[in-house]
């Protein structure tokens, strides 16, 4: 008698498919809207403020770069937090834990988390651009912002990886804590708020202790991505080295995170 296979009727998960819940999820969520209002707040406010003032157009943009990059620690913590929250609120994390494949799952996760972060700095930094050059500010056209935007974005990937392992083991509040510590640590590594612009130098392309800590190297990056059009001798070395740096060091974060999720149990029932 011949045997009838029978298959299985559910869908296999594959990482697209893991990526196209992830985005139909964040479609309904009201972190997308907060994504894209905060983006349009940082770029219409600084792109005024910098379309009037007297400072150096160039060195404005290079602060400006700074200043997005030394936020995303304690942004990125804040977004990982939310979201794992609301996995919680939703299911106790069932959505990551009871799939057939957990590894994709939080992969899935993780970029759709920096691909929100990735569109906010896009828009933030678009604006800002579009608003100085329609005031003829933008001498330097828009290419050093769209290579800050590349740098910032390479240098905030380890962190996301780091905000969702905090999340989900020790709650959203510890995940916020290292952010906003992260946050100080990153302007402390160029000088300060606005530094370079006041004093005139390339602060990106400083040698300082506190810019090999990867907390900084978002606003290292974005700003050695404005600086290398200004004076590409002094930044392209260490805007190699450090772009080189935060790739091995995504994809060590990533893999890490991947590889202890698949052992996680979730105790917590709180932030």
């Amino acid at each position: 008698m011949a045997m009838t296979r029978l298959s299985d009727p559910t869908p296999r998960m594959t990482l697209p498919r893991a990526l196209l819940s992830e985005a139909l999820r964040l479609a309904r969520s009201p972190l997308s809207a907060v994504h894209l209002a905060c983006g349009l707040a940082a770029g219409l406010a600084c792109g005024e403020y910098f379309s009037v003032t007297r400072w150096d157009p160039a060195l404005g943009a290079d602060a400006y770069a700074q200043f997005l990059g030394a936020l995303m620690p304690l942004m990125s913590a804040i977004v990982c937090g939310l979201a794992v929250d609301e996995e919680r609120a939703a299911g106790r994390l069932a959505n990551l834990t009871a799939v057939p494949s957990r590894g994709r799952a939080v992969a899935a996760k993780l970029l759709a988390l920096a691909a929100l972060g990735a569109g906010a700095l896009a828009v933030a930094l678009g604006v800002f651009g579009a608003v100085l050059a329609v005031a003829g500010r933008l001498p330097l056209g828009p290419a050093p912002l769209a290579a800050a935007w590349a740098g910032i974005v390479l240098g905030s990937l380890p962190l996301y990886a780091l905000g969702l392992g905090v999340a989900l083991r020790l709650g959203r509040n510890a995940a916020i804590g290292g952010g906003a510590a992260g946050m100080l640590l990153a302007f402390f590594s160029v000088g300060g708020l606005a530094h370079g612009l006041m004093t005139g130098e390339l602060t990106g392309a400083l040698a300082t202790p506190l810019g090999w800590v990867p907390l900084a190297w978002p606003a290292r990056l974005g700003s050695l991505g404005v600086e290398a059009f200004i004076d590409a001798a002094r930044a392209a070395g260490p805007l190699l080295t450090t772009a080189l740096a935060g790739l091995a060091l995504t994809l060590a974060a990533a893999a890490v995170l991947l590889a202890w999720f698949c052992r996680f149990e979730d105790g917590r029932a709180d932030a």
